[in-house]
Formats: C-alpha cells, structure tokens, sequence
C-alpha cells in the first residue's frame, strides 16, 4: 500500500495536483455516468473509488485511475440488456469478487489467453462510434443535442447512409473552427496531419 502522501514531504505539490485532477474528472465523471445511461450520482462514487480508494491502495505513484469513457457504451448496453441499474451493479460486484478470487489464486495468467484482436477490437469500434458522432458537430449539424453516442440514427432508419446526412448541410464557420482546433493541436503536440 502506498503511503507516502501521508508524510507531508510533497504535500504543497500534492494538494495542486489535487486540485487539476478534482477539475478534470469531475465534469468526466458526470460525462461518463450521463452517456453510459446511469444516475450521476454513481459518476460521483466511481471517481471518489478510482481517484482516492484506489489511488491509495495502488503500489504505483504514477497511476491514474477513474471511469473509463470507452466503457461508455458497454455499459450503456449493459444496462439495457440486463433490466436495471441495480442488476447490473450486482453483476459488477460479483464480477468483482471473481477477479479477486483469480488474483488470490495467482490465476492472473489466465488473461493471456484472450486474443488482443478482441481488446483491439472492442476500442476500436468505440472509437469509430465516437467519431462518428462528432461528425455531425464537426460540421455543424446540431440536430441531436444530448450528443448520446447510442444516437446515431434517426429511431427506426437504421441505415449506414444516414451517417452521410450531416454533409449535406455543412455550416462553413463551425467547419473552419474545427478544421483550425485540429490543426492547431497537431501543431503544438509537434505531428504532421497527412
């Protein structure tokens, strides 16, 4: 267990960081909880577990740890799938238990046999579902404005062609902006747009 924010040694240093951290995760948080389809209010408990229980509990000093956006529609489907949030707070805990059991049994090694394609895979399709729906935004087609990234298309007309609706009515300025921002950004993190 990690201890050492106990001494005081860094506790200046700490307490801004602190700070930073608190203004970051707290709108993620609620992000997160609104677009997995969960009460704010368990945003607010994972980034007290992840930020403080864990942070604490953790052998690393540099860890980060908190509610993931990529989980967002998993645990959206989760819910959907399983009734409720209270079933599915249950399945989480007894998931839970059994990766403790695992980790008890020195039975970790057991994750070698899942294909990273599958991990791969996974992100990748939640990173495609979140492009996808900030292409509307990008160009200025405010049509959906919860921004709920299980929205992607008009209830009932599930087609792929809707996704190509928003560029048939492009706003020029919000596509200026946004073209600028993502220049802008590529050129202070020092990489090249191809």
């Amino acid at each position: 267990m990690n201890m050492s924010f106990l001494s005081g040694k860094y506790i200046k240093n700490d307490i801004s960081a602190g700070v930073v951290v608190f203004l970051v995760a707290l709108p993620l948080c609620l992000g997160i909880s609104l677009a997995s389809g969960a009460p704010f209010f368990s945003g607010l408990i994972s980034g007290i577990v992840g930020g403080i229980i864990i942070g604490a509990l953790s052998s690393s000093n540099l860890s980060v740890s908190g509610p993931a956006a990529g989980l967002a529609a998993l645990v959206y489907a989760a819910i959907a799938n399983v009734g409720s949030f209270e079933l599915f707070l249950t399945a989480v805990v007894l998931a839970g238990i059994i990766q403790m059991l695992l980790g008890a049994a020195q039975l970790g090694g057991i994750a070698e046999y899942f294909p990273s394609s599958v991990i791969k895979g996974m992100l990748t399709s939640i990173g495609i579902l979140i492009i996808a729906k900030q292409i509307p935004h990008a160009v200025g087609y405010d049509r959906d404005e919860k921004g709920n990234i299980t929205q992607l298309f008009p209830f009932g007309n599930e087609d792929w062609h809707e996704l190509l609706r928003p560029l048939q009515h492009i706003e020029v300025g919000v596509l200026f902006v946004c073209l600028f921002v993502i220049y802008s950004n590529n050129a202070i993190m020092g990489k090249a747009i191809y």
